[in-house]
């Protein structure tokens, strides 16, 4: 379900940063507006902070989208060399 376009783009307002610097937020929920284009943004996870550059294609898109809270799975395969050395 989409945001009601009466009540316009959820955005937090972030403080100016210098050029270069990267602006530090928890604010996942956060529309990624056009004025963010180029920007660097640090978006935590749950756990630490996450880098995403903003580019043209995720405006629209919300910043915890690009800021993965969970790791990829795969299993271990076990080592079959150390069974057999009883």
């Amino acid at each position: 379900m989409t945001r009601s376009a009466w009540k316009g783009p959820f955005f937090v307002p972030f403080p100016p940063a210098k050029p270069g610097e990267a602006i530090r937020t928890m604010a996942r929920a956060c529309t990624i507006l056009p004025t963010h284009v180029g920007r660097k943004f640090e978006v935590h996870n749950g756990k630490d902070y996450i880098p995403v550059f903003v580019t043209e294609q995720m405006v629209g898109h919300k910043l915890g989208e690009f800021a993965w809270t969970r790791k990829a799975f795969s299993y271990k395969k076990k080592d079959k060399a150390g069974r057999g050395k009883r």
